[in-house]
């Protein structure tokens, strides 16, 4: 049994490794490295920073009652209350220096809060949720570096994929056969483990059964190898390949700069994936700030759902829908243990999954035996965020939770993506947790595995 005691020195020391790994990506850029170009898909850091200060005070530290540390500076903090475009202003949000007080301030003011005060299953609950919130922008501090071609995140591993682990992709090429059967998805809807074991974000509840039937689904993620092989058969030049939403995809240039490093507007349409180029008679990746040969075993990442969804028509497979992407990594069934990882229920280990800036999608799909569950599928956790055919909608008796927001702005026109990928934190990652995603969207970790038709 956890103790209240136990519980209150699990939550700080979350809160603090949080706090040391935004600091590390913050600290690690210099001036006019935080000063980051504008692209839709990234914040600036110091914004990203006090708006998760803000969120702290919004969440938890306001049911204390009293003023926020500047009120002046709520409505800029506040992602709903500024336009993206604005949050790159310099003569509306303080330096360094001061974001990073109002940050430590506010860490702080949570962390004695947390130790001083009776821990009720409501105020576990929010805690938890604001650090999780935090961990999600890590995440997204950790994709700005890759997006404008900065040094990776200082928890990056460097060195060379691990070979060991290469011989056995190949003889992991056999789909994994998922039986026919009723399926357990999501988390409870209410439960007195609400804060702990079955803590979840609104849009995972509340739980239900599915039936499906039979199908197959390959057991790791598709590599970079196979891509390459989808791109070098023409496949961006074959329009019977791609959706009406791809072929739209395919006609709009979009702007290489910050790929590339050129100095003027580099505009094309897109002939391979984002982070790929073709020179000196090989394919190359740029991984942050550096070219890399294409390493083939590895996951291929950045693809957009239309990538996914073409490649899939060439090879003459198909994307797995939510449902049966839950049902191979995690197989609950009815009247048996909940899992929430393949493993069971133990938080990801690095031996498991590549998770918290750590290999960054480097090694190959055969990697992380240890992370399997019963079906045998690799990677299921991390490497990847894995795009499914469904639509991110509710689920039904779905309500909304203490933040309005999480979920509803994206209900409708985006795609489920599940699983995670090597930029989340740990601490956040579940099988049931649904992320959303545009289907354009490439700037993310984003990648995926395929079903037989």
């Amino acid at each position: 049994m956890i103790t209240e005691e136990k519980s209150r020195e699990g939550l700080v020391e979350a809160l603090e490794q949080t706090r040391r790994r935004t600091l590390a990506l913050v600290e690690t850029l210099d001036d006019q490295q935080l000063d980051v170009p504008y692209h839709p898909g990234v914040n600036p850091p110091l914004w990203e920073t006090g708006h998760s200060a803000f969120f702290y005070e919004v969440f938890v530290l306001s049911q204390d009652g009293g003023p926020n540390y500047d009120p002046s500076m709520d409505d800029l903090w506040d992602s709903f209350h500024i336009e993206h475009r604005d949050r790159w202003r310099r003569d509306l949000f303080p330096g360094r220096a001061a974001t990073l007080s109002y940050f430590n301030t506010i860490y702080d003011r949570v962390a004695k809060r947390i130790r001083s005060k009776p821990l009720s299953g409501e105020d576990h609950y929010l805690y938890r949720y604001a650090i999780y919130h935090q961990n999600m922008h890590i995440e997204s501090l950790i994709w700005c570096r890759q997006t404008v071609g900065f040094p990776p995140p200082p928890s990056y591993e460097a060195g060379a994929p691990d070979a060991i682990f290469r011989a056995e992709t190949n003889e992991l090429k056999a789909d994994a056969l998922i039986p026919a059967g009723r399926y357990v998805m999501g988390m409870p809807g209410s439960s007195p483990d609400f804060a702990t074991m079955d803590f979840g974000f609104d849009n995972e509840k509340p739980r239900f059964e599915v039936e499906l039937p039979a199908f197959a689904i390959s057991r790791t993620l598709v590599s970079n190898g196979e891509f390459r092989e989808f791109v070098d058969a023409g496949g961006y030049q074959a329009p019977e390949f791609w959706s009406f939403g791809g072929r739209k995809w395919l006609e709009k240039p979009y702007n290489r700069t910050l790929v590339t490093g050129a100095t003027e507007d580099a505009m094309t349409l897109p002939t391979h994936p984002i982070y790929w180029q073709y020179r000196d008679a090989e394919w190359q990746e740029k991984h942050f700030d550096r070219w890399h040969p294409l390493d083939p075993s590895a996951p291929v990442t950045h693809v957009t759902y239309w990538e996914a969804e073409a490649f899939c028509q060439w090879a003459g497979r198909r994307l797995p829908s939510e449902a049966e992407w839950e049902a191979a990594a995690l197989d609950n069934r009815p009247g048996q243990p909940f899992n929430r990882f393949p493993w069971g229920n133990g938080q990801p280990r690095p031996d498991q999954a590549d998770m918290d800036g750590r290999w960054m999608a480097r090694q190959p799909v055969g990697h992380y035996a240890n992370g399997v569950g019963r079906h045998g599928c690799r990677q299921m956790i991390g490497s990847v965020w894995e795009w499914t055919t469904d639509q991110f909608l509710p689920y039904d008796g779905f309500k909304v939770d203490v933040y309005p927001f999480m979920s509803t702005l994206q209900f409708g026109d985006h795609k489920v993506t599940k699983g995670g990928s090597c930029a989340t934190s740990s601490m956040l990652i579940r099988g049931t947790y649904r992320q959303a995603y545009l289907p354009e969207r490439n700037d993310t970790y984003t990648g995926f595995r395929t079903c037989a038709r």
